[in-house]
């Protein structure tokens, strides 16, 4: 009896997979210096693959504690508080793109700053048209959050598995087309990455919100799996809860981008 348990917390047992996070994020980060300089991305992938290979052992451990009813009511709301405090670093992220955006709209350098200010966007620049492939792309994301709000209402209050399945398959299928969508936009870019600020921090911006796309869509795949096993319930679903979460603040971002850098910014 001394040894039984009599908390809702769960005790973790030692893990490896923080400390291999870590010297995978290290050599991933240092892989990319060193692609930077014209030495192969050969460290990059291999960091990559590294990190990639933790985060897919260590949350199928995450997954099976869940099974195993490790996730108690408070341990499910400190999984939830960490997982909303991880939202709003990632909004803090997209405020610094926004930042350097707004600052250099407002007050472009030219040939003759600080005297005299530039022209907003650089000269040269020919920027996309707001209402085309971009009005689309928005409403594309729109309609996912929707079919992700169908999809979690469906099964938190009639617990109907098969609306939530067939919610989730329609959230997933517009996460892809708007990824193919804006591959295509930047495809037919009339400008790039480096050389004007413009292209820089336009493609900074929607660029990393097009990768939290794709991690979005990954992860309402995988609670799509999850749901097709039978493997949550109405009690205990954690990770769908963060997946809606996330796909979400993802819709959230490019309402602000659609507005601020392809409507007002132009």
């Amino acid at each position: 009896m001394a040894h039984a348990k009599n908390h809702d917390y769960h005790i973790l047992k030692p893990s490896i997979w923080p400390f291999i996070g870590a010297v995978s994020a290290f050599i991933m980060l240092f892989g990319g210096v060193m692609w930077m300089q014209d030495h192969g991305p050969w460290m990059f992938l291999i960091g990559l693959v590294g990190v990639l290979y933790v985060m897919f052992s260590w949350w199928t451990e995450v997954v099976h504690e869940g099974q195993e009813g490790d996730h108690t009511p408070v341990v499910r709301i400190g999984l939830q508080y960490g997982f909303i405090l991880f939202i709003m670093s990632e909004v803090m992220f997209f405020v610094a793109w926004f930042w350097a955006f707004f600052k250099n709209a407002l007050y472009p350098m030219g040939p003759m700053s600080p005297i005299k200010d530039g022209v907003w966007p650089p000269e040269g620049i020919v920027t996309f048209d707001p209402w085309h492939l971009p009005l689309i792309n928005t409403l594309i994301l729109l309609l996912s959050g929707v079919a992700v709000t169908w999809a979690h209402h469906a099964f938190v209050h009639d617990n109907d598995r098969k609306t939530t399945i067939n919610g989730l398959i329609v959230a997933v299928i517009l996460g892809l087309c708007f990824t193919a969508l804006q591959a295509y936009e930047y495809s037919h870019a009339a400008f790039g990455l480096s050389g004007n600020v413009y292209g820089a921090v336009f493609y900074m911006a929607t660029g990393f919100h097009g990768f939290h796309v794709v991690i979005g869509t990954i992860f309402l795949i995988v609670c799509l799996v999850r749901f097709m096993r039978g493997q949550m319930t109405q009690d205990n679903h954690v990770g769908f809860e963060a997946a809606a979460w996330y796909w979400h603040f993802v819709d959230v971002v490019w309402l602000f981008l659609f507005f601020a850098v392809y409507i007002w910014g132009r």
